[in-house]
């Protein structure tokens, strides 16, 4: 587009039909069109403005995940060398080695897809069940309940653990799955309000034509949610599984809280990140002078082996995902 710009603007020089007065205003024309753009078309300045916007932030999220995974590439003796900054020496491995020993990884890792992924499914479900009755249907006291389900994510969710965890325990759901599963499963689950209100202006949005041409034609409500509303909130139903994946396998307060607390063999990743320092100098007990003792290095890797399950779920997904927030217009925490 530069290129085209420049070889108008010599064409525009080299007309010798033109005197200087009308070459000098159409150079400024052509110079301000290309600077600030017109009608639909961005100007360099704009598009200057925004790339280094966008290099910025993206500085600012992939800078954390470059100094990881260059830390934890560093062996002892590169870590306490100041010249080594960026780039190490040599690549060091065996920090990967001995974190993975320590993270406990197979476990650890089945215990957080359990914990993510189930309650996650019951979550959308429900979710998209009471967002479509909020939405199609008119019944006693609606304002009311959906009042009140936005007064429970109002209430900050600290005030509510202790209680929770005593119910719970009367229950009998701690020290087991069933303490996430259930209360997804009953419209309870982490933000589950977010997901229902997304569903909610999803099915809103929805023509009712189509409903009353699938109730003249004799389906029920049963069949008109499964065949039209269903496959018309897809994106909806990609962006709250998303979510709520990420936000349980997130999840370490209420983990500690419900499994740890009660004699349980459920572990996760984050929890074993957690317990790291711990587990590493119980399975490799070191002296003062012993090489084997943690440093930045082993540290980080651990951290670069507990996100690499996100990062592979969203490199695989990612298309799907931002063309599903794109659709239903919410801007992620």
């Amino acid at each position: 587009m530069a290129t085209k710009q420049a070889t108008r603007l010599m064409n525009v020089l080299r007309n010798d039909q033109m005197d200087a007065k009308e070459k000098l205003h159409l150079v400024r024309l052509k110079l301000h069109h290309i600077l600030f753009g017109f009608n639909d078309r961005k100007g360099l300045l704009l598009k200057l403005v925004i790339y280094m916007l966008l290099l910025g932030i993206g500085f600012v999220y992939l800078y954390p995940i470059l100094y990881m995974f260059i830390t934890s590439m560093k062996s002892l003796n590169d870590l306490l060398d100041m010249a080594i900054n960026w780039i190490p020496s040599s690549f060091y491995t065996q920090n990967y080695q001995q974190a993975y020993s320590v993270l406990n990884i197979r476990p650890a890792l089945l215990g957080s897809i359990q914990i993510a992924l189930f309650p996650t499914i019951l979550q959308v479900v429900v979710s998209a069940t009471v967002g479509y009755g909020f939405a199609r249907f008119n019944f006693p006291l609606k304002r009311l309940w959906f009042g009140l389900m936005l007064f429970s994510f109002i209430i900050p969710p600290q005030i509510l653990m202790m209680p929770t965890y005593r119910l719970f325990s009367e229950l009998g759901l701690t020290g087991s799955l069933s303490a996430f599963t259930v209360p997804a499963g009953l419209g309870q689950g982490l933000n589950s309000t977010i997901f229902i209100l997304i569903f909610y202006q999803f099915f809103k949005q929805t023509p009712k034509s189509l409903y009353e041409a699938a109730e003249v034609d004799g389906a029920n409500q049963l069949v008109s949610f499964f065949r039209i509303a269903i496959p018309m909130a897809v994106p909806a139903f990609i962006v709250a599984f998303l979510f709520s994946f990420v936000w349980y396998w997130n999840e370490t307060y209420l983990t500690t809280l419900y499994l740890t607390s009660s004699s349980t063999d459920i572990t996760t990743i984050l929890i074993q990140l957690q317990q790291f320092e711990t587990n590493y100098q119980s399975l490799y007990p070191t002296t003062e002078a012993s090489p084997n003792r943690i440093n930045e290095g082993i540290k980080m890797a651990g951290t670069v082996i507990s996100i690499l399950p996100l990062l592979a779920t969203y490199f695989f997904l990612q298309r799907y995902f931002v063309e599903s927030v794109d659709n239903t217009g919410i801007t992620g925490e």
